[in-house]
């Protein structure tokens, strides 16, 4: 183990960085990624080891930075395309569905690279800044999304993405860059977290918490007070990957508590929890013992006030109004 701790920011950058020495064909690009180092300092330092041709500046286009990450993909490059931004995704959003995630199934070549970006709200970011835009690529095929809650799967899962054949959203939640709590040691030796794999991070019968990214840790926070209060044992599944989904896991998870409830901070409808409540219903009707639920934010566009971006996003408080409402069925 390194014996110091660092942070899920720094996580990402020791993955690219890695990444990058391991093999040639990885590469970097993105609005600032060199000059600066990225908005968040990820990439900060890596324009010096590595030089312009492998850690490229490039334009304020997102329809630019993606399209050239998918004709160097087909090229057999690695890219690993940054979004200043992930709301600015949209702007190249042409190029991830009908390109990207479509030219494996047109033409059978494979397509590895990497778009990442910062993702979610609670830094006053305003509606421009604070987008969690996983289910509009969960919806499309040919695209893995994931979203690592900790450290250590923030680094093991971008080695993971960087090294697959396929386009991969990696989606960075600003909250977790420097969150004193996820400061750890990491393992000095080369490791991978496998995409499509989620993982208990608490254990418990009376009811599944199903969660991923930022979300995870108010989860947890919820579930220790349910214990504390309410004598529930809450057990708290981060999926970490949506696509490709570990459905095995969910259905051992909520077969062992009869109960579930569905958070993430993307609003409601049409969310990652819809298709989450149908797989439910439809394979595990007879094993629940009560109302699937999900606690998400409302279907309002991102406020720019923090007093209302504090009423708009879900928090450990109203977990817990769902949660005893749940347990009470």
């Amino acid at each position: 183990m390194n014996d110091r701790k660092v942070t899920y920011l720094e996580a990402i950058g020791q993955a690219i960085r890695e990444e990058m020495l391991r093999d040639e064909a990885v590469f970097l690009l993105g609005e600032d990624v060199g000059s600066y180092g990225g908005a968040f300092k990820v990439s900060a330092g890596l324009i010096d080891e590595f030089g312009a041709e492998r850690v490229i500046d490039t334009p304020m286009s997102e329809a630019a930075i993606i399209g050239s990450a998918v004709g160097s993909a087909l090229m057999g490059m690695r890219p690993i395309a940054e979004m200043q931004f992930i709301d600015f995704i949209t702007c190249g959003f042409d190029q991830i569905i009908n390109m990207a995630s479509k030219m494996y199934w047109r033409v059978g070549m494979p397509v590895p690279m990497v778009v990442r970006g910062p993702s979610g709200g609670g830094t006053k970011g305003g509606p421009f800044h604070s987008s969690s835009p996983e289910a509009w690529f969960f919806h499309s095929p040919g695209m893995k999304v994931v979203v690592p809650s900790t450290t250590y799967d923030a680094k093991g899962m971008l080695k993971a993405a960087i090294r697959d054949n396929n386009p991969v959203l990696y989606l960075e939640h600003k909250l977790l860059y420097r969150m004193p709590e996820l400061r750890e040691e990491l393992p000095t030796e080369d490791y991978i977290v496998p995409l499509g794999k989620a993982i208990v991070r608490r254990e418990g019968e009376d009811m599944t918490i199903l969660t991923y990214g930022a979300m995870v840790h108010q989860c947890l926070k919820a579930a220790k007070i349910l214990e504390e209060s309410d004598d529930l044992e809450v057990e708290v599944l981060d999926l970490r990957s949506l696509s490709p989904l570990d459905r095995e896991a969910i259905m051992e998870s909520v077969k062992r508590t009869n109960k579930v409830l569905i958070v993430h901070e993307d609003t409601l409808t049409g969310g990652i929890g819809a298709e989450l409540s149908a797989i439910l219903s439809q394979d595990l009707f007879e094993y629940l013992d009560g109302p699937i639920t999900r606690v998400a934010a409302p279907d309002v566009p991102f406020p720019y006030a923090p007093q209302l971006e504090a009423a708009f996003l879900p928090n450990a408080d109203k977990i817990l109004v769902a949660a005893r409402a749940l347990a009470a069925y």
